[in-house]
């Protein structure tokens, strides 16, 4: 008997210990996530450091310091007039103001194609810190501006979130649809359709919730909303990127991985909103937080 406690004892300190060390390499991954998710908005290419976004007119498109110009932005790099983008048809040109050192890969420009539809990448052109490119929205072609040494990188060091829990990570299962087409509204007020192979249908507090999922490349993207939208989390909702899997492998929606929109970190983000049918009527009290009275 003795012998048989002992072994019961020591059973269950290898199995607490075997929980434990799971459930910390689980938290583990989620902090790793939560911290390259940092890394990632604070990058060249991220999303901190965006300085302007200006909608360009057909015709000639001014851009410097100056009032004078279409594009005005007050920065300590940018002349009173730095060049001009030329919006002709579906191709838009930029054209350097003599004197000004533009470039592009290191290469000086005078004169370049910097949008046309059969462009594989858009150009990037710099102003020592500052770097612009061409965005299209839609009908709209636009021009956003960053600055690799923004004032706003400084102030930047996490994001608020909800303590890791695994029991957010709810298994579900793919239900495909027939029309592989929804709408999808953005901040501008444009709606999009876009490609919806089906839904992930789980299950939360013996009720049944369907998410409909975009497609990216190998990855199911989600937008959603829930009742901590506007309290808790960024007001419009958050995203959320699921793997996708064969048939027969199982899916699990890890609400741990939830996380802001753009437009949570800067005025010059042009989101994709939830469609309605993605709005939870419970809280998702896991992922990312959000600071309603911080200054973004």
């Amino acid at each position: 008997m003795r012998n048989y406690c002992w072994i019961v004892i020591v059973s269950l300190f290898i199995f607490s210990a075997n929980a434990t060390a799971q459930s910390g390499t689980y938290s583990d991954s989620i902090n790793r996530w939560h911290q390259q998710r940092i890394e990632d908005l604070r990058a060249p290419d991220g999303w901190v450091n965006l300085v302007g976004l200006f909608w360009l007119q057909p015709g000639i498109n001014r851009l410097g310091s100056s009032t004078n110009n279409e594009l005005m932005i007050t920065h300590p790099n940018m002349p009173k007039l730095a060049g001009y983008f030329e919006w002709i048809n579906q191709d838009v040109y930029w054209v350097t103001e003599p004197g000004i050192a533009i470039t592009e890969n290191g290469v000086p420009v005078n004169k370049l194609l910097a949008y046309t539809r059969e462009l594989k990448s858009i150009p990037q052109l710099a102003l020592q810190d500052l770097r612009f490119t061409i965005i299209i929205r839609g009908d709209k072609i636009g021009v956003r501006m960053r600055d690799l040494h923004s004032p706003a990188l400084d102030s930047f060091h996490t994001i608020a979130r909800f303590p890791v829990n695994r029991s957010w990570k709810i298994k579900a299962y793919f239900e495909p649809r027939e029309s592989r087409k929804i709408e999808i509204l953005n901040v501008l007020g444009q709606v999009n359709r876009e490609n919806s192979p089906g839904k992930l249908v789980f299950n939360y507090q013996q009720k049944t919730y369907r998410l409909d999922v975009l497609e990216e490349g190998d990855q199911w993207f989600i937008l959603f909303a829930d009742a901590t939208s506007g309290k808790t989390t960024y007001p419009t909702g958050r995203f959320l990127y699921i793997p996708k899997k064969k048939l027969g492998e199982e899916i699990y929606i890890d609400f741990n991985h939830a996380f802001n929109p753009p437009c949570a970190f800067t005025p010059y983000a042009t989101c994709p909103l939830p469609p309605p049918q993605n709005r939870l009527p419970f809280s998702v009290n896991a992922g990312e937080q959000y600071q309603h009275d911080a200054k973004k």
